[in-house]
């Protein structure tokens, strides 16, 4: 039987459930972050696109928890003439396209990959060195949203992020002014960040990409290399504080590609546990037919906002 919260004690003044203490303590803030998490990555890492969708959900549900901070890890510096990866076959860019494919289908986050043979990036510290300028003088967050931009002109839309006309696009449509970043990324200022963050990988421990590293108040840490899935952060995260953490709600699908403007069907099954065969009724149910366009590249479908 449902209590009746419209009859009140008389004794205590409670109307309600009964057995509420007179006083009690509560709190009502955000828990302390003292986790740092680090993110070493790349912008041409074909596996840290792969890991979006986990990444994503996990920043998004124990957020609250750790500071972010992305690094540049510094994955090609220039092609020459031996071998860059021999123990993954990579000896020269065309040897990326076949690789990148394969990344791509496997973790059905799509990869075209094509453009390694036809006008391959030469390297990835150009735009590494302009993730470090807009993370200067806007934050780590506007940094990010540019790393995901770049990785969607690059993996999906074949272009070469490693050419200042490409790269200043990319910044200009998120508001910004492409051509003094970019000039500024090519500066000394530009060459002496991005060496912090060689500096701080290597600090760290981390040879490879992507690497996420959880460290806490006493700078005990987790070590995270690759793609895992989404238990293993959460794992993570609770043997360094010490107890289970509460996880956030995640944001409606609304709000979500209102901010990210661009969803693969893969992102939105993993952050709201959809199944493949379910995710198009479940876009449908979830969005107004004039909040988004469904598209599709290389056999997945994805969204994007519609204006």
């Amino acid at each position: 039987m449902k209590n009746n919260n419209l009859i009140c004690d008389i004794e205590t003044g409670v109307c309600g459930v009964p057995g509420e203490s007179e006083m009690e303590m509560i709190d009502l803030n955000e828990p302390n972050k003292t986790i740092d998490f680090y993110y070493v990555t790349d912008p041409i890492c074909s596996h840290c696109w792969a890991i979006e969708p986990t990444l994503r959900r996990f920043m998004k549900q124990y957020g609250h928890y750790f500071n972010f901070q992305s690094v540049m890890g510094g994955l090609l510096e220039k092609w020459h003439g031996g071998p860059v990866d021999p123990a993954n076959g990579i000896n020269g860019p065309a040897d990326v396209a076949g690789h990148w494919r394969e990344v791509g289908e496997h973790y059905r986050m799509p990869i075209d990959g094509s453009l390694m043979i036809d006008n391959p990036v030469q390297s990835s510290f150009p735009p590494s060195r302009v993730y470090k300028i807009i993370q200067k003088h806007h934050g780590e967050e506007k940094a990010f949203e540019y790393l995901r931009r770049a990785r969607e002109s690059l993996f999906v839309f074949n272009q070469n992020i490693g050419e200042a006309t490409i790269l200043i696009d990319i910044v200009n449509e998120m508001g910004l002014n492409g051509e003094a970043i970019v000039e500024e990324a090519n500066q000394e200022t530009g060459h002496e960040l991005l060496n912090e963050d060689f500096t701080l990988t290597r600090k760290l421990g981390a040879r490879g990409f992507p690497t996420i590293i959880m460290v806490n108040e006493a700078n005990k840490g987790v070590k995270i290399v690759g793609g895992r899935p989404f238990d293993y952060y959460v794992s993570g995260l609770t043997k360094l504080l010490g107890e289970e953490p509460t996880p956030k709600e995640v944001p409606a699908l609304s709000s979500l590609l209102k901010k990210e403007k661009m969803l693969f069907a893969k992102e939105i099954e993993v952050m709201y546990d959809v199944e493949e065969s379910d995710l198009v009724s479940f876009v449908e149910n979830e969005l107004n037919i004039d909040q988004y366009v469904k598209s599709e590249i290389l056999g997945e479908i994805y969204f994007t906002t519609s204006n």
